[in-house]
């Protein structure tokens, strides 16, 4: 089994996340939090965490050997620079350093054109700088950009483009499969892609888009 490093697992993606890969036959989860009264909630259900803070230091969450990581953390548009950005690059660098096989990113539509949402413009422009950062880490890498995340149930259908050119909702619980599944050596490798709920079973949305020139 490989093991995948999640930062952001406390958040309520995060934890979908690690539920689906405590659910795996392939990956074990690691939890990256960033606050120890985090710690026993992960310790429950027998997963292994690391406490670590994006605006520092990051090499320690590498102890342990970590084979992929998803990078599904946020500040919630409080520190959008320090967290989503550069702690996201931090991430990138200790993952390179550090010869990851995979590192997912979870981005966000709009982060190709930032300003196209006037309000969510600084944190768009964080997460776009992110996303280059990765693009040009030389890491195998997958991007999603899922359009405005919901509550809802998971559908398992999706609608997937490089570029939509719409907007539209989608469930994290759907987000979450997306984004374990790419976590496969032969899925979306070094892919960017936008994604809202649709029509199209996720397996076959991803089987399109490893197709899709990277």
């Amino acid at each position: 089994m490989e093991n995948v490093l999640v930062a952001g697992a406390h958040g309520t993606t995060g934890k979908k996340i690690i539920n689906l890969l405590s659910e795996s036959q392939y990956f074990n989860p690691i939890a990256m939090v960033r606050k120890e009264e985090q710690i026993p909630f992960f310790k429950a259900k027998n997963i292994e965490t690391v406490l670590v803070d994006l605006e520092q230091d990051v090499s320690h969450a590498f102890n342990s050997k970590i084979d992929k990581v998803i990078f599904a953390a946020g500040s919630g548009g409080k520190n959008v620079e320090a967290v989503d950005q550069n702690g996201a690059k931090k991430l990138i660098d200790a993952s390179k350093t550090n010869n990851i096989k995979k590192f997912v990113m979870l981005s966000s539509m709009g982060a190709d054109e930032p300003k196209s949402v006037p309000d969510l413009e600084a944190y768009l422009n964080a997460k776009q700088n992110a996303d280059k950062h990765l693009m040009e880490s030389g890491l195998n890498y997958t991007i999603v950009r899922p359009g405005a995340l919901t509550n809802d149930e998971f559908l398992n259908k999706i609608e997937l483009e490089q570029k939509l050119n719409k907007n539209g909702e989608i469930s994290r619980n759907d987000v979450a499969q997306t984004l374990v599944r790419t976590l496969n050596d032969d899925i979306a490798n070094k892919a960017t892609f936008e994604m809202i709920k649709g029509d199209m079973l996720i397996a076959d949305a991803l089987h399109k888009v490893s197709k899709m020139e990277a």
